[in-house]
């Protein structure tokens, strides 16, 4: 016999708060089961697999987000804890499929440093998809770093010259014939911070992460002698703990594009400070900074910012407008 009505039990929107939910970091994400670190800093860390509570609806979860656990957080073989809540993000990486794609996608949470990997030779680098990537970081308010790869096989003088105008740091690295070379400056760059690796396939990532963190063991792939392009070897984002507990790497897959649909130019002359307050106070409204009566020409004139500067501003504003890479 089927219960009536009033025998059922009512439903309500009211949601369980979890106030004695168990913090955790999502590691990796793999067919809808969350790689876990319970309890991080506490002297107790464990591994737990989760998976996404319904409760959250439509809420994505990244790897570097901030979650809380219920359920079995034991960590034993075999079991599976639930995620009811997802942290407030200080930080969002993000990208498009391309330049007209209104889909936008978290590539990770929370990290600070955006490390931009980029070979100098086998395969050439990119400049245009550096570029896209400094937009990127710019619109995350995360602090760009670029990492040049190869430096046996070409000169990094030219390509750190490049981008010297924009002031953040670049460093240049060794890793021919698997000898992991000096890389004392790069580890300085990512002491005590969380960074998320990007570039594109081939351009040594992989390598780095296994010489940073020794039992990483991440596979390392070619280049296409063929198309030039590098084969994809990490197949999703993964966060890995520096030797020490002296911060956070993420690897992540290498991508052939980098869409910016979703960027907020203002979010990027807002990283030029110099440039940001000339913008202020000279340029008409909804000035696109390339417009004849933009007012940052006379303000560099003036003496208030470098011409380097302004060029380097309108090239990454151009990446933004989807110009070739």
């Amino acid at each position: 016999m089927r219960p009536g009505r009033r025998g059922s039990r009512p439903r309500t929107r009211r949601r369980p708060a979890h106030e004695d939910a168990t913090p955790a970091l999502v590691l990796a994400v793999d067919r809808g089961r969350y790689r876990c670190l319970a309890d991080p800093g506490t002297g107790d860390e464990r591994a737990v697999t989760a998976m996404r509570a319904r409760e959250l609806g439509r809420k994505g979860v990244v790897v570097g987000d901030r979650v809380a656990l219920v359920g079995d957080v034991s960590g034993d073989p075999d079991t599976l804890a639930r995620i009811v809540r997802v942290e407030p993000r200080a930080s969002a990486l993000r990208r498009t499929a391309d330049d007209t794609d209104p889909f936008e996608r978290i590539v990770v949470a929370n990290a600070d440093r955006l490390v931009i990997v980029t070979a100098l030779a086998d395969p050439e680098p990119r400049p245009r998809m550096i570029d896209r990537q400094l937009v990127a970081a710019y619109d995350a308010g995360m602090e760009p770093l670029l990492c040049l790869t190869k430096a046996d096989l070409a000169d990094p003088s030219g390509l750190i010259a490049e981008y010297a105008p924009l002031g953040f740091p670049c460093v240049a690295t060794r890793l021919a014939g698997g000898d992991d070379g000096d890389l004392s400056e790069l580890r300085a760059h990512l002491s005590g911070r969380t960074s998320v690796l990007v570039g594109h396939s081939g351009v040594g990532k992989s390598t780095l992460v296994n010489a940073l963190v020794p039992d990483a063991e991440r596979a390392v792939g070619d280049v296409n002698a063929v198309t030039g392009r590098g084969r994809h070897t990490s197949s999703s984002a993964i966060a890995l703990a520096l030797p020490g507990g002296d911060g956070w790497i993420i690897d992540t897959p290498g991508v052939r594009s980098f869409g910016l649909a979703h960027v907020d130019p203002a979010n990027v002359i807002d990283a030029f400070e110099d440039l940001a307050e000339g913008a202020a106070e000279r340029c008409p409204p909804q000035c696109d900074h390339f417009q004849d009566d933009c007012g940052l020409d006379g303000w560099v004139a003036e003496g208030h910012a470098g011409r380097a500067r302004l060029e380097s501003l309108r090239r990454l504003l151009a990446s933004r407008e989807g110009e070739p890479e």
